[in-house]
């Protein structure tokens, strides 16, 4: 289980845009890098394609960033924390599992 996902709200803890908070857009696991709304907007120049009707320009996008660098937002104190995980026993389809519970290590609740 990853400690951080698609849609949580993130703050950046280093770097050029440290402070920010934003939701993250797509995590990229095989490189270790989160893409984050908001945060390390950059200038990409497209070039007009005919055959899908795209047209070319200058566009602002979000450029990937350092899992290390950002920091889940605690859901109670609204500050970055730490992500711990915690064992929890469901009931489904009759069947009694085990799964693991992401807990922000600042308050203790639940992400």
């Amino acid at each position: 289980m990853a400690k951080i996902k698609s849609g949580d709200l993130v703050q950046v803890i280093s770097g050029a845009d440290k402070g920010k908070q934003g939701k993250v857009l797509k995590v990229l696991p095989k490189e270790n890098r989160v893409i984050v709304e908001g945060v390390k907007v950059v200038t990409k120049h497209t070039k007009a394609n005919p055959l899908t009707g795209a047209a070319g320009g200058i566009q602002k996008v979000e450029a990937p960033i350092h899992v290390s660098n950002v920091a889940i937002v605690d859901p109670e104190t609204k500050k970055p924390t730490r992500v711990g995980f915690r064992l929890e026993t469901v009931e489904r389809d009759g069947k009694e599992r085990t799964v693991r519970v992401r807990v922000a290590k600042r308050s203790g609740k639940d992400i």
